[in-house]
């Protein structure tokens, strides 16, 4: 039976970590970063090469008004250090100024990390020649372009500037990725790479972050801060600390009547509660992504109380619509969150779906009926209710169903990612949400007014991919950015934020694309703590080839895959060893033969248009054409 089987020329890797597709890697090895080129020169100065050459050669200022703007290439995150080689006088100033956008390059001034228009340039007065280094609450995270304002009469000579890179501190080498994706889009795969590094630099020092009631002026980070975007960290780095804090700081800040914090300290102190049903949800949620991935049980035990508490006032807030009546305004700087509300309704929906998985880890399955009979009557509430048949798209809530209403982006794709809908209204919001594509911007988010939420389209690609349109996900990944939003006519304008100058240009809410490649494109997904139990079901989407790989600490997960003959693929898989679990192809003109450790194996059915293999034991398979 062997020798009638085809299979294409497939090289298998067994890839350790990202080394092979290093080339895509934005971090860097090491922690002092130095200038790639020089953007722009004013007044007089000298010798500016020296600039971006470490060495015994120096720059020399001279005058009021001279300056230099330094371009890094990407945007980089950390503190500032020089040797000073000579001066004039002891009353020597420097000015360092910082954006990410080429549109805020100013020596005077820097864009904004804070709720002020501009931030004021970093000072350092230069009394003497030595080193100098910004402290630690000095650093400046995400810019691209640094300026140097020399602001005195007199001169100074300066070598070596450099910036000591602070983000992913937990990381001895930033560039040692675990994970890794590679297909033959080039775009697709400097996407994941792209959404791997934001992550990075959205990642600091707990200590030092930025609490956005900084001054503009003397500006300094020293919040206690956490950073997550936990699946996209996860297929990447698998650097899981930033959501181990995050999580243990808003469950630290939780009310006696299971409410968590919209964020944490700063914005949460005592007498002041700020909070959002929807970020309430998601702390769950990240809660179940933690165990998820690593597998962490005394962790999830430790937390499972209060994890139930918040889920009971969740529930509570439940009518006789059978549907969560929402009273809170803070979300994702969208307008209209409130009342009986779909994309709350739908994230509550899968929260309780996620909820019982974690039930069973912890082995209190006692609300577990509960939880199911709740689901259901959410799903046939909002079905029912919140629908709106002539655009095949939900309402965002039932106080406004005119023709004018809102159908959210971020609802809408809920209800897919949350299987809150059938597979044929899957379809329709999906095909719906694609014809409002604005090319080549992306995919607007109406809740948020004329913008491109990078937010809300992470969960429409996810959305696409599990409405069966696989081509779709990978055609609006290629119109990703990793910038906070902007607006629906492609200018660099979020409508939420009336200062542009405040827009984030690597934002972890952006980074939603990165995932959704490992777990849907390349198929490679976990369905228990570890990935004992997965998923193996790759959706090229029109992809021809498509790869990736990473770990947890049961072991190492990958794909590789070469479409054949339109939606079919043939490839091959390794899952640990001790994991056990099943593969999905899709059916096509011809059947596919799956070769494991043992021989050949027959798929368990092969209905609804899919071929399925059951109680797959961990291992290497291949497979191909029969």
């Amino acid at each position: 039976m062997r020798s009638s089987w085809i299979f294409l020329p497939l090289v298998i890797l067994r890839v350790v970590g990202a080394a092979p597709f290093a080339e895509y890697i934005l971090a860097p090895k090491h922690r002092s970063i130095y200038p790639h080129e020089i953007l722009a020169v004013d007044g007089d100065v000298q010798n500016t090469d020296a600039l971006y050459h470490s060495g015994s050669s120096s720059t020399k200022f001279t005058g009021i008004n001279s300056s230099v703007t330094l371009d890094f290439g990407k945007n980089i995150a950390g503190t500032v250090q020089f040797n000073i080689d000579s001066v004039t006088d002891s009353d020597q100033w420097l000015g360092f100024t910082f954006t990410e956008s080429s549109m805020w390059i100013s020596p005077y001034r820097c864009d904004s990390a804070s709720s002020a228009t501009y931030d004021d340039p970093l000072w350092f007065h230069i009394p003497s020649a030595g080193y100098y280094a910004a402290e630690k609450k000095r650093q400046r995270g995400g810019f691209r372009y640094m300026s140097i304002w020399h602001n005195s009469t007199g001169s100074l000579a300066i070598r070596d500037v450099s910036v000591n890179f602070t983000a992913s501190p937990e990381m001895v080498d930033p560039s040692d990725y675990v994970g890794y994706f590679n297909s033959d889009s080039e775009k697709l795969n400097r996407v994941w790479y792209a959404g791997a590094y934001t992550n990075q630099l959205c990642s600091m020092d707990p200590a030092y972050g930025n609490a956005l009631g900084i001054p503009g002026t003397d500006w300094y980070y020293n919040a206690t801060v956490s950073t997550i975007s936990t699946p996209s960290v996860f297929v990447s780095t698998n650097s899981l600390d930033g959501t181990k804090n995050g999580i243990s700081s808003l469950f630290l800040l939780q009310q006696p009547d299971g409410r968590l914090p919209w964020a944490g300290v700063p914005f949460t102190r005592p007498g002041m509660f700020p909070f959002s049903f929807t970020y309430h949800l998601y702390s769950l949620l990240d809660l179940y992504y933690y165990h998820l991935f690593s597998g962490d049980d005394a962790y999830l035990l430790a937390l499972w109380d209060q994890y139930k508490l918040a889920l009971s006032w969740a529930l509570q807030q439940i009518d006789d619509s059978d549907m969560a009546n929402v009273t809170s305004t803070n979300d994702w700087l969208r307008s209209g969150m409130g009342g009986h509300n779909v994309e709350a309704n739908a994230i509550l929906y899968h929260i309780l779906d996620v909820s019982i998985s974690l039930a069973s880890a912890v082995g209190d399955t006692g609300l577990t009926e509960h939880w199911l009979s709740t689901m259901q009557k959410i799903k046939s509430a909002v079905n029912a209710r919140l629908w709106d048949p002539t655009q095949n798209l939900f309402y965002d809530n039932d106080m406004n169903q005119t023709e004018s209403a809102v159908r959210p982006q971020d609802g809408n794709s809920w209800a897919i990612v949350s299987a809150i809908v059938s597979a044929d209204r899957a379809a329709a919001i999906s095909t719906s949400l694609m014809n409002r594509w604005v090319r080549p911007y992306g995919a607007p988010a109406p809740e948020a007014g004329a913008t491109i939420s990078l937010f809300a389209t992470g969960f429409e690609i996810q959305a696409h991919y599990l409405a069966g349109h696989a081509e779709r996900a990978v055609e609006l990944i290629e119109f990703i950015s990793l910038i906070e939003g902007y607006s629906t006519n492609g200018s660099l304008h979020y409508a939420p934020y009336d200062n542009d100058a405040r827009v984030s240009h690597a934002h972890g809410w952006a980074t939603g694309p990165t995932s959704p490649l490992t777990f849907y494109g390349a198929g490679i997904r976990l369905s228990s703590a570890n990935g004992r139990t997965w998923l193996i079901q790759p959706m090229l989407g029109g992809l021809q080839r498509a790869q990736a790989g990473f770990q947890t600490p049961l072991g190492a997960f990958s794909a590789a895959w070469t479409s054949v003959g339109g939606s079919g693929v043939i490839g091959n898989f390794e899952t640990p060893r001790g994991s056990s679990g099943t593969l999905i192809l899709p059916a096509v003109d011809f059947t596919p033969a799956l070769r494991g450790s043992g021989g050949r194996i027959d798929p368990s059915n092969t209905t609804s248009g899919v071929y399925t293999f059951t109680n797959l034991p961990g291992g290497m398979y291949l497979v191909g054409k029969a």
